[in-house]
């Protein structure tokens, strides 16, 4: 792609889905410019014109708009090429796509998802069948894909396109365990039971550019004051 383009990202840094676009400019070098979007208050008329649904990220290209966060990375990995995944007509360029795409299903549905019960979990006997129902996912079905992460999906010793869709929940999974949002039994398990998860997951969550705009403190802050507001209007 040409060096002008004009790029805008529409984002909001506490949000784990745009946080996603943020990993793949960083990794690509690209130069946009960006927006942040309010997400603690009604979004504005202006906003709705770029995304009418409201979330984030939106990503303007050259005038076109591009929403949801995973399409808005696939098209910056295949607009930009690089490291992150090779061209789907490069020799075992569609095999490896699909082993990211299986990861990334895996990861989302088998783990990501499920620890989002813990918002509107009710109680302990919630909260620790929540962690067993992830880790059990975990184990399962995420952990046997990272035997050969060298540290990275696929034996790659680079951040890879499965790391720019999963990097920004890894991240928030190692802070929320450590903090005790989450079981502190479930990370004890986790390093227990899925070593390669572990060790792959402390790459991850070191690299420079899923930690360039992540606020730990403020990350922690805001999920604890959430959960606490779901769990008071249960």
């Amino acid at each position: 792609m040409a060096s002008q383009d004009k790029i805008i990202l529409y984002t909001n840094h506490l949000c784990p889905w745009a946080h996603r676009a943020h990993i793949a400019l960083e990794e690509l070098k690209v130069p946009f410019e960006e927006v942040i979007i309010d997400l603690s208050t009604p979004r504005t008329p202006e906003y709705l014109k770029v995304n009418p649904r409201g979330l984030v990220p939106a990503l303007s290209y050259n005038g076109e708009i591009i929403i949801e966060s995973a399409i808005v990375s696939q098209f910056l990995v295949d607009a930009y090429p690089s490291h992150l995944v090779p061209a789907s007509n490069a020799p075992g360029g569609a095999l490896r796509r699909a082993r990211i795409a299986e990861f990334v299903d895996a990861y989302s549905s088998k783990l990501s998802s499920v620890l989002f019960g813990f918002y509107s979990a009710k109680s302990d006997e919630d909260r620790e069948a929540i962690a067993e129902k992830a880790l059990a996912g975990l184990v399962k079905e995420v952990e046997p894909l990272l035997a050969d992460a060298s540290p990275f999906f696929g034996g790659s010793d680079k951040l890879t396109l499965a790391e720019v869709l999963t990097g920004s929940f890894v991240v928030r999974l190692r802070s929320l365990t450590r903090a005790e949002v989450y079981p502190k039994s479930l990370w004890a398990a986790i390093e227990e039971k899925a070593p390669n998860f572990v060790k792959w997951s402390e790459a991850v969550s070191a690299h420079p550019s899923v930690t360039s705009i992540y606020d730990e403190k403020t990350i922690l802050e805001v999920t604890k004051a959430r959960i606490a507001k779901l769990s008071a209007s249960a």
